[in-house]
């Protein structure tokens, strides 16, 4: 996926569980370790400043695009693509 969570980074900054972060946000453990591992497909944008006032910090502190990745993602889907064709 073209887009790394930082997630882990700041709460080891913050010297913050996933548990605190989660009580603070109103969101479940397992839905924030979803996002934290780069597993989640969407996060709601209340979601995501809930996180950022809850870690004092800018959406971009938590996500970060990988430009690579995002042309690695494009490949494998052209030869998906054209092999079912």
């Amino acid at each position: 996926m073209a887009i790394a969570v930082k997630l882990d980074d700041l709460l080891h900054d913050r010297r913050m569980t996933l548990t605190e972060l989660a009580e603070r946000v109103g969101i479940t453990i397992v839905n924030l370790s979803i996002l934290k591992t780069g597993k989640a497909r969407a996060i709601r944008f209340s979601t995501l400043e809930a996180i950022c006032a809850a870690l004092s910090c800018q959406p971009g502190d938590i996500l970060e695009f990988l430009p690579e990745a995002a042309e690695d993602d494009q490949s494998a889907a052209s030869e998906s693509r054209s092999e079912q064709a």
